[in-house]
């Protein structure tokens, strides 16, 4: 039997799954470290940490699963994107990584709208300049930190620094380069002009491979700390999201997923590029050879249920211990009793700005009906349609720009709840569905893994082998609901154009 290994690089631990050529989980383990923040507004982790997780996590993995190294064929790393890694010219960490959700470079945002000018940049790297991505995070190190700029020779994402640690190479691969706003994503490669303009050199830079290519092999002294071979090959592998579209085998046209976690995004694979030149979705290249994603991303999606649930949500959590159930349970059952629109009342889930659809820092949560009659039921009830519709934007985004899905995925801790699924196919007019296989990006690179291995002849190939569909949790829309719905989405819309002004001036009292 021939065996492959996903690792999972995320913002609280790295997850390692070790698979069998059929997608069946064999083994897995997993490592947290923590998160830094020395000012208010950064965030910072250390790639050491990365890489005592990623070799730890290995180790165990082949260790539990008995597996013989020879059989363990391929790896691939999926890693949380955007963030800065640099290295000196002995390979040796500089300074912290500077993350994705650090927000300290709004300046140097400006200052590369103002060198490349916000249509070319959106040309070229499919996204205005944004806080989140890499390259103005690159200029505000040199802006701030000269001393440690003139000592970088290299340039890499989190999870190209244990590729390097662990083959000795220096490389990456399209979906996760997209996230730099350095790449020209049309063209899948290092934007000579964007370079020039921002005054980076190229040599930098790693080498950019598609995802399943093979990027190098386990090194010696690696392959003796976790029991790999020297001959087992590691792949391009993908960023996080990119990684979680393969392996829930969204890797054909008419294909979607939306995850909703923290944050909630709907993420649709397309043959053609396409671009939208307002910025509130995200082009990228996808992990499979010649094809892109766009992605619409939501800010507070699981978190509105999180944030109502700590604050006004306590006597949940006291029923919920009293019958010895799920808060969830209960929940679900009250939003269940209540009729679609909570009686009149809507949510609007802007509790720290949002990205997808309106780009717009300053817009803040709201309840909008709100009367003498509501109860939890409503609240609760509200706040999770609020989350749906705000997840329906980008879907309708994606529809404006010509990207039809018929079938959509449903993924991360929303896609357990069977009411938000539910509630997601009538917002959506289309079907959802999961996949019995919860490790997602894991997944998705051993299956990038299985291909650069040559087990599988294509990423699609692999999908239809590794990936199966739970047919017991598909939810299919039901007209009368949709239609319902779409009433109260048109309402959603309308009060952000009404508070548009409002929010501004609030956040400048």
């Amino acid at each position: 039997m021939n065996y492959l290994i996903g690792i999972d690089l995320g913002t609280s631990s790295t997850k390692t799954v070790l698979f069998d050529e059929n997608g069946e989980v064999i083994a897995s383990a997993s490592k947290d470290y923590p998160l830094y923040t020395p000012n208010n507004g950064w965030a910072e982790q250390k790639p050491e940490d990365w890489r005592d997780a990623a070799l730890e996590t290995i180790a165990k993995v082949v260790k539990d699963s008995g597996a013989a190294a020879d059989d363990i064929k391929g790896l691939g790393i999926s890693g949380q994107m955007h963030g800065l890694v640099m290295l000196d010219e002995a390979g040796e960490v500089i300074r912290p990584s500077i993350i994705w959700c650090d927000q300290r470079t709004e300046k140097e945002c400006e200052e590369m709208t103002e060198k490349i000018g916000r249509e070319r940049l959106v040309e070229i790297t499919a996204n205005p300049a944004m806080t989140g991505f890499t390259a103005s995070k690159i200029l505000w190190v040199r802006n701030h930190e000269p001393e440690n700029y003139a000592k970088c020779r290299h340039i890499l994402l989190p999870k190209d620094y244990v590729r390097y640690i662990l083959t000795g190479e220096f490389a990456t691969e399209v979906s996760d380069a997209s996230g730099m706003q350095l790449l020209d994503v049309p063209k899948r490669q290092w934007s000579d002009e964007i370079l020039e303009k921002l005054d980076i050199d190229k040599n930098l830079l790693a080498k950019v491979y598609e995802s399943p290519e093979v990027t190098g092999t386990i090194l010696p002294e690696i392959a003796e700390k976790t029991g790999l071979s020297t001959s087992t090959v590691v792949v391009g592998g993908a960023g996080d999201n990119a990684a979680a579209a393969v392996g829930t085998g969204v890797v054909e046209d008419g294909k979607a997923f939306t995850t909703i976690g923290t944050s909630g995004v709907v993420y649709a694979h397309t043959s053609k590029i396409s671009i939208d030149p307002q910025g509130r979705v995200h082009t990228f290249c996808c992990a499979v050879p010649g094809a892109w994603h766009v992605m619409g991303v939501t800010q507070a999606a699981g978190y509105s249920l999180a944030w109502y649930q700590a604050n006004m949500g306590a006597s949940y959590e006291a029923e919920a211990k009293e019958k010895g159930c799920g808060v969830f349970e209960i929940i679900n059952k009250e939003v269940e009793e209540t009729p679609i629109g909570a009686n009149k009342l809507i949510y609007l889930p802007y509790l720290n700005g949002e990205r997808t659809p309106h780009l717009d820092a300053n817009c803040r949560g709201v309840f909008f009906g709100l009367s003498s009659m509501h109860t939890r039921k409503d609240i609760v009830r509200a706040v999770m349609e609020g989350i749906s519709y705000s997840l329906t934007d980008c879907k309708d985004i994606l529809s404006e720009m010509g990207i039809n899905v018929s079938d959509m995925m449903a993924c991360g801790g929303g896609a357990k709840n069977a009411l938000q699924r539910q509630m997601m196919a009538d917002m959506y007019g289309c079907d959802v569905n999961t996949v019995t296989a919860t490790e997602g990006p894991a997944l998705g690179v051993a299956i990038l893994a299985g291909v650069g291995a040559g087990i599988y002849d294509s990423v699609e190939t692999a999908c239809r082998k590794m990936i199966h569909k739970d047919p017991a949790k598909e939810c299919k829309p039901i007209a009368e609901n949709t239609k319902e719905y779409d009433k109260y989405h048109q309402l959603y819309k309308n009060l952000y154009a009404a508070l548009k002004d409002q929010y501004k001036t609030l956040a400048e009292l």
